[in-house]
C-alpha cells in the first residue's frame, strides 16, 4: 500500500478507467432511501470530483430527488469491468452552488438543456409523443436564446464518509482497502474478501 489518501487513489484508478472503459467511464450507481428507508439505485453520470466530494447533478422533482430531500445519506458504486476493479464511497448530499451548477448546466448539449426543461422526470407519461411534443414546445420558447438551468434541476455533492477499494485477484483473493473519514483525516485499513 503506497498511497494513503482516498481521493489520490481514486484519481489514479478513474484516469486508468477513463481510458479504457468503453462507455461511460464516470457511469456509477447511486442508492437513495426514501423516508420508509426502502431503497432504489440508478446509475448517474460522475460530473466532477475532488478532496471536496462527488458530484452529479438531477432533476429535484424525480424520484432520486424526492429521496434525497427525504434522506440526505447515499452510497455510490462504481464498477469497471475492463480494471476488475470497484470502488464504494457511502456518505451524506449536500446541493451544490447555484453558480457551480449553472457553470455546469452551460456546458450541456443544447438538446440536453431543452430535455431539462421538458422532462418531469420519474413521472408517468402517456406517451413518448407528449414528451417530444413538450421538447418541441421548449425548442420554440428558447430560439435563438442561451437556456437557462431550470429551478428544478441542479447538483449534488456527496461528501464521504467511507470509500472502499475493491481489486481483484485470482481465486477469490481480491483486495480491500477502507477508508474511514476521521476528522479532517482518514484511518485506513484491509478488509478480508
Amino acid at each position: 500500500m503506497t498511497k494513503t489518501n482516498p481521493f489520490e487513489i481514486f484519481h489514479s484508478w478513474y484516469d486508468e478507467a477513463r481510458t479504457s472503459e468503453l462507455n461511460d467511464s464516470n457511469a456509477m450507481a447511486l442508492a437513495t432511501a426514501d423516508a420508509e428507508s426502502r431503497p432504489s439505485s440508478r446509475m448517474v453520470l460522475l460530473k466532477g470530483h475532488g478532496p471536496d466530494g462527488f458530484i452529479f447533478y438531477t432533476n429535484f422533482t424525480s424520484r432520486k430527488g424526492e429521496e434525497l430531500a427525504a434522506n440526505p445519506h447515499v452510497a455510490l458504486l462504481f464498477h469497471w469491468k475492463s480494471l476488475r476493479r470497484q470502488i464504494r464511497i457511502e456518505g451524506d448530499i449536500s446541493p451544490v452552488s447555484d453558480t457551480v451548477a449553472d457553470a455546469y448546466f452551460a456546458t450541456r448539449s443544447r438538446d440536453s438543456q431543452l430535455g431539462a426543461w421538458a422532462s418531469d422526470q420519474s413521472h408517468r407519461l402517456e406517451s413518448r409523443q407528449v414528451f417530444m411534443d413538450r421538447f418541441e414546445a421548449m425548442q420554440d420558447r428558447f430560439e435563438g436564446k442561451d437556456v437557462p438551468r431550470p429551478p428544478h434541476w441542479s447538483g449534488y455533492r456527496v461528501t464521504p464518509a467511507r470509500i472502499e477499494f475493491w481489486q481483484d485477484r485470482a481465486h477469490r483473493l481480491h483486495e480491500r482497502r477502507l477508508f474511514v473519514r476521521d476528522g479532517d483525516g482518514w484511518t485506513e485499513s484491509l478488509l478480508y474478501p
